[in-house]
């Protein structure tokens, strides 16, 4: 996780669009690596005391998201490695 931390969602456009499904694969692992980078970031931020908002949602909620994220990226990681696409 973390290779795409650079890397902005609609940098992902032209990837999730082509006829190429291990493209589309790349660019669903790229968005999702992406979207836990921030949430974790965020969840950081609130651990150091220094969120700018309050959360609506308890943090269990958040908890139990980052962990699901993290499976996901550890399958789609689990099924490139299978399916030979080179992340």
């Amino acid at each position: 996780m973390g290779t795409y931390r650079e890397t902005k969602l609609k940098d992902t456009v032209s990837l999730m669009c082509s006829d190429d499904y291990k493209e589309r694969f790349k660019a669903e692992y790229m968005q999702v690596c992406i979207r836990y980078e921030k949430l974790k970031a965020m969840l950081d931020k609130w651990d150091e005391g220094k969120l700018n908002f309050q959360p609506t949602c308890p943090r269990g909620i958040y908890n139990f998201q980052i962990r699901a994220m993290a499976d996901y990226i550890a399958s789609l990681e689990a099924r490139a490695a299978i399916e030979d696409i080179e992340l």
